[in-house]
This record gives structure tokens, sequence and C-alpha cells, in this order.
């Protein structure tokens, strides 16, 4: 006998087989029509009930929450009408940015940016709906899903952010990938005039750079030359010893006064990465460069009190003990730029850019 008649628990319906997004994504599934037979999809009486959810009209998933940012991407797709596109950061993480996880601080999610020009809809959970106007040069597909451009997403994250900083953190960390040069978004700037947020996207061009590797060296960064109004730095550039020895790469290099920053995360707290640090830092100062730590979550005032100190006591090294250079050795590739990196051949890219990828992501 069927113990569910007898205790009046209904059974879930088997789950139809998923169905891969596109074949470049197998990892993400499509929605389910409604199959009055229930073999490809849910039934009608299925989608009434607690274990399916409606994604857009006629338009289904199980009712466990996505698993992954690009999932929940996908699934705010379903809501494009036919001259609509994903945007901001859902594209840039789309198109294998790094740093764009579509969470705010303490992991909430955020919203999916979707852009329908023109048209009124009601607000729907979990996605930010745009009217803003979408010509034809601006909308791409790229893997089944129907996209803005790179420059485009950008923009619109550096018109929409909360801050400058944080607009300067997002076109930053969209160079990171190659998804854009800071030449390219600066032509996309000048023709939106009219644009909303169009002057704070123009104030964090300015403060953007191409090279920078995290979000919090980018914070870092702005604190040095804008809070601290010292600089300006040079980001990620490598140093090299009188002799051409390549020396350390830091996260940030005032070349003038001789003064390098470095953020440490929680990782440079373990016991082996605090060793190389410290024979890092020993190494550096015995080169006659000064160095300072920025730590997760300190109080900038404290951080720019450091940086003072590391300046006075740089300006008391004398020229000849300062046994480093810019100046690279023969033979060394250079990718402080997009153009630079956009240039190197797959094979090389892979080897010196694949720390980069998103599924790297911390």
């Amino acid at each position: 006998m069927d113990r569910g008649r007898l205790t009046g628990v209904r059974r879930r319906a088997p789950i139809p087989p998923a169905q891969a997004w596109h074949p470049a994504r197998p990892e993400l599934q499509r929605a389910h029509e409604i199959d009055p037979r229930g073999i490809s999809g849910p039934t009608k009486g299925q989608t009434d009930g607690r274990y399916w959810r409606t994604v857009a009209p006629g338009r289904f998933r199980p009712v466990e929450p996505p698993t992954s940012t690009e999932q929940r991407i996908v699934e705010a797709s379903y809501l494009l009408p036919g001259d609509g596109a994903a945007t901001g950061w859902a594209v840039l993480r789309w198109l294998g940015g790094r740093w764009f996880e579509g969470t705010a601080a303490g992991g909430v999610p955020l919203d999916v940016p979707l852009c329908i020009p023109g048209r009124n809809r009601n607000h729907v959970p979990g996605v930010h709906l745009s009217k803003e106007r979408l010509p034809p040069e601006d909308l791409t597909r790229h893997h089944g899903l129907p996209i803005t451009t790179a420059v485009r997403a950008t923009v619109y994250e550096m018109r929409h952010a909360a801050s400058v900083r944080a607009a300067v953190r997002a076109v930053d960390l969209a160079c990171f990938n190659d998804l854009v040069s800071l030449s390219e978004v600066d032509a996309y700037v000048g023709r939106c005039n009219a644009w909303t947020g169009i002057q704070q996207a123009r104030d964090a061009l300015a403060l953007a750079v191409e090279n920078a590797w995290s979000p919090a060296e980018v914070d870092l960064r702005l604190t040095w030359t804008i809070t601290a109004g010292l600089g300006p730095v040079l980001c990620n550039t490598p140093v090299f010893t009188s002799e051409g020895r390549h020396l350390v790469t830091p996260d940030l290099l005032d070349p003038v006064a001789g003064v390098v920053g470095e953020y440490q995360g929680e990782h440079h707290f373990e016991r082996a990465q605090r060793r190389r640090d410290v024979q890092r830092e020993t190494e550096l100062r015995d080169h006659g460069l000064e160095y300072v730590e920025c730590f997760a979550g300190e109080e900038p005032g404290r951080l720019v009190a450091r940086l003072r100190s590391a300046y006075a006591r740089a300006a008391l090294i004398p020229r000849v003990g300062r046994r480093w250079t810019l100046e690279a050795p023969k033979g060394w590739t250079a990718t402080h730029t997009v153009a630079q990196r956009r240039s190197l051949p797959p094979d090389l890219r892979r080897r010196l850019l694949g720390h980069r990828l998103a599924r790297h992501a911390a």
C-alpha cells in the first residue's frame, strides 16, 4: 500500500531531465516549459505546488535556488524582450570577469541588471530592470545570452555605482580581465553626455588604471593618492635589481619616493606565507625601498599615518642606497596594459594570465 496515501504526504514527482543552457556552458541549465505529460517539464498542477518556482511567464525551475552566479544570470534572462539584454556586472561576469561575483558586502546577492528599452515592468525580486535606450551596436550575444557590449556594461556599472570609488573599482577590474581598455571606455563615455551618472563615470575614468589586480588594491591606491594626497603610484610594476634580477612586483610603488605598499589579506597571516612576506620586506629594504603594509578592515587614518612615516623614512635613504630599477632586462614580457595583454599569443597568455580567470576568484 502507498505510505503516502496513508500519511497524507504527497510525494515529489521526478524532476525532468536538465537541459544544458549552451554547449559552451554545460553546467548551466535552461528553464522548463510546462509539459502536460510531465516528461520534459512540469505539469500545470506541479507548477502550482511547492516544488517549482517561476522564473518568467511559462518558464519554471525546481524550487532549489540557483547554485552559481551564472545560473542566476541565465534565469533572469528569461525576462528579456527580444531587443533587451543583460548588462552591468552580469555581463562582465558572464564574459569572465574574475572579480564580478554578483554579491554585495556580507555576500548579499546583487540584483541582476537587465536592459529592457522603453518598457514598463513590475518589480521582480533579484532583478534590476533598466529602461535606458539600447542602440543595436551595443547589443550582442555570447554563449546564448543576449548581452550588451563589455564597454557598455562597464560604463553602466560606473554610472550607477554607489560612489566614485566604487566606479573606479568597476572599471579597474573590467580592465583586469582585458574586457575593456581605458581608451575604449573613454570613447564610450564621450558619447553619453546626457546619460544618468555620466559625470561620475568621467570622474572615475580620470582615476582608473589598467593594471590593478584586486578590489582591495584599488581601495588602497585611492586611499594612498586621494585621502593621503601622496604619489602618484604605479600598480603591479615589476622592480629589478641593478643586475637585472626580478626583485618584486609590488601592489603599489611610488617610484620617485621609493615607497612600496602592499595589501595583506587573511592568507598572509598563515605561518608559511608570513615567513615569505618578512623575507620579501627585508629584501626590499636591503635594496633601498621603504615598505608599508595595509590590512583588511584597517581604519584609513592609521594607514595614512603609516604612509606618511614611510615617506619620511624613504627621504632619508641616499640615492646610492637605491639599488633597484624599473628597467626590465632583455626578454622580459610586459603585461601592464590591456593592449600588451591582448597581443600575447594564446599559449603565453594562458601561462602568464591564467590566474586571472573567474574560476580562480577567491
